[in-house]
C-alpha cells in the first residue's frame, strides 16, 4: 500500500484515529514577489495552456510558485520534487513536493519534512487530502515529534491548505484562488515561516 492508495480522508481518520476540524489557522504574512517572478508568470498565464495536463499545471503553476517563496527560506529549508520517503509498509510513496528542514549534511540529505504538497490527480480534492494526511502522518511519525506538519493540496487553480496537530487533522476554512495571487503568497509565506519555527 501507499499513499495514493488512500482514497478519502475518512479512510485515513479510521486507521489512524485522527480526529478532523476546520479551523482558520493560516493567518496572512506579508510577501513581495520579484518583478521577475511576476513578469514570467503572466507571459505563462497570456500565451501557454497551463491548465491543459497535470504536467502543466505542476512545472508551469505550482513549482514556481512554491520556489518563489522557498528562496525566501533557502537557508533554514531544503525543497524537493517527487522524493520517496518510507515510514512502513503502508506509510510509503512520493509526494509531489516536501518542504523540510536544511540537513547539516547538505542538500542530498532529506531532514525533517516540515510541510507536504500534493497536486490533486484530475482536480480529486477529497483524495488528494487523503493523500496528503497520509504523507502527513508519516512525516510526523519520521519526525518523531508531536509538532505540527502542514499539507497543501491544489490543482494549480484552487490552493487549500491543513496541518496535522498531533492526532488532529486542521483544514483551513479558507481556500484560495491563484487569481489571488498576492494573497496566496502571502499564506504561503505564513505557512513556510510557521513549519520553520515548529522545529526552531
Amino acid at each position: 500500500m501507499a499513499f495514493s492508495d488512500y482514497k478519502t480522508i475518512s479512510q485515513v481518520q479510521a486507521e489512524y484515529q485522527i480526529k478532523y476540524q476546520e479551523a482558520n489557522f493560516v493567518v496572512q504574512k506579508a510577501y513581495k514577489s520579484s518583478k521577475t517572478f511576476i513578469a514570467e508568470f503572466e507571459f505563462n498565464q497570456q500565451n501557454l495552456d497551463i491548465f491543459s495536463s497535470e504536467a502543466a499545471r505542476c512545472e508551469i503553476i505550482i513549482f514556481p510558485i512554491l520556489r518563489e517563496v522557498y528562496k525566501h527560506y533557502y537557508q533554514k529549508t531544503s525543497l524537493w520534487v517527487q522524493k520517496s520517503i518510507s515510514y512502513d509498509e503502508k506509510l510509503n510513496g512520493t509526494p509531489d513536493y516536501i518542504v523540510s528542514k536544511k540537513s547539516k549534511l547538505g542538500k542530498t540529505m532529506l531532514e525533517y519534512p516540515l510541510l507536504i504538497v500534493v497536486e490533486a490527480k484530475k482536480n480529486d480534492f477529497e483524495q488528494g487530502w487523503a493523500q496528503c494526511l497520509s504523507e502527513l502522518i508519516a512525516a510526523k511519525n519520521l519526525n518523531q515529534s508531536e509538532k505540527s506538519v502542514y499539507g497543501i493540496v491544489t490543482d494549480g487553480k484552487l490552493w487549500e491548505f491543513g496541518k496535522l496537530d498531533g492526532n488532529t487533522f486542521i483544514k483551513n476554512t479558507d481556500s484560495l484562488t491563484v487569481t489571488e495571487l498576492s494573497k496566496l503568497f502571502s499564506f504561503l509565506n505564513s505557512l513556510f515561516d510557521m513549519a520553520i519555527k515548529e522545529f526552531a
